[in-house]
């Protein structure tokens, strides 16, 4: 098992790194997120997608991707995470493009694969959360319509192909049974988005309705086993992401308790200070050996993933919120205010924490996963 990165992915995290240092800084994420009605940079989408060919990299070479490994994207989604770049990244490369390959659906694949591989198209999945009702789906002519709503879906507004996991209503009349997965045009007929006021004004969230809207099935009728591998991947890409926001924490605090100064001394020579620093370093190395374990999963040990996704999520969602609450309070009276920019990994700290689900769930998927409980 290999934790350590190769030569070729501390490349690409320096090139991702560098790459949004010079096009999101932090003052343009809080433009772009303190706008009505804007969710990312269409320039810098592009350029992601074409100088650096990020949106294609675990998408198989006959789909148009570069037919790199999930370890790759976990490489992106660190550097993400850790600049806070307002991207549908996780909606469309992530979430949308591993449903579509998890389904196994070739003639699907080869639609829409290309198009999310090259950035020309963003798409999104509104994932079957634990606690959630989905839409049911009817047989109508030669396709279905949806029905009901979807309480969140990232990116839904600047999507160009929205991928729906809903129940066949024909079959299951209490919306209990197998779920499928639709294709949906957002311009269908009986589609409505209403964007929602959350936490996290980085990553923009939408509920849909749905009432009679044209939707194409895509793969089998019962695509549970491919909706929990694809889970399973986007439970590994957020633990990266996750990653990402609290190393940044770590840093700028460390680097502002060398700084300031109180009482005629440096506020990182206080014994309290540098025990709570010491703690976040003990838990950002933990989160560290468990991310790459489950990115080297998601490549290298198929039958290990399903652990290794539970696991992530299970630790990193609290110790990513832990990190950056303790960052926030060591900052002091400034780490309140506004303009600093503690409060916003704060709250994609939180927003991450319950974006597949709330911890409870992973950890009893993490239990069921070892034998624990039946």
């Amino acid at each position: 098992m290999r934790l350590i990165r190769t030569d070729e992915q501390r490349e690409l995290a320096d090139a991702t790194r560098a790459f949004l240092a010079g096009t999101s800084p932090m003052a343009r994420v809080r433009e772009i997120a303190e706008t009505p009605g804007v969710c990312h940079d269409p320039d810098v989408w592009r350029r992601m997608a074409g100088e650096l060919g990020l949106t294609g990299l675990a998408v198989p070479e006959e789909y148009g991707g570069a037919g790199f490994g999930h370890g790759e994207v976990a490489v992106v989604m660190e550097e993400l995470g850790a600049a806070l770049t307002p991207t549908p990244y996780l909606a469309s490369v992530v979430l949308a493009a591993n449903v579509l390959l998890a389904l196994d659906d070739e003639a699907a694949a080869k639609d829409l694969l290309p198009g999310i591989a090259n950035g020309s198209v963003i798409a999104t999945f509104a994932p079957p959360v634990p606690g959630d009702r989905m839409p049911g789906a009817r047989a109508h002519g030669d396709g279905h319509t949806l029905e009901g709503p979807v309480p969140r879906v990232l990116h839904a507004a600047d999507a160009d192909l929205i991928l729906v996991a809903a129940t066949l209503a024909d079959e299951v009349e209490d919306g209990s049974g197998p779920l499928a997965v639709f294709a949906v045009d957002p311009a269908a007929p009986g589609l409505t988005r209403t964007e929602l006021t959350t936490l996290d004004l980085t990553r923009p969230q939408y509920r849909l309705e749905f009432d009679g809207t044209p939707a194409r099935l895509v793969g089998p009728s019962d695509a549970g086993p491919a909706l929990e591998r694809a889970m399973d991947l986007a439970a590994v890409a957020l633990a990266a992401e996750q990653l990402g926001g609290m190393r940044r924490c770590l840093d700028t605090i460390v680097e502002y308790a060398k700084l300031r100064v109180q009482f005629g001394r440096y506020v990182g020579s206080f014994q309290g200070v540098k025990h709570r620093l010491a703690d976040m370093h003990c838990t950002l190395e933990q989160a560290e050996s468990i991310v790459r374990y489950a990115a080297w999963a998601a490549d290298e040990a198929p039958e290990e993933l399903p652990v290794a996704a539970a696991l992530a999520q299970s630790f990193m969602g609290r110790a990513y919120f832990q990190v950056a609450k303790d960052s926030l309070l060591l900052h002091g009276g400034i780490g309140f205010t506004w303009e600093h920019d503690a409060h916003l990994y704060y709250k994609r700290a939180k927003s991450d924490e319950l974006l597949l689900g709330a911890p409870r769930h992973h950890r009893a998927r993490l239990a069921e996963r070892l034998g624990l409980v039946t």
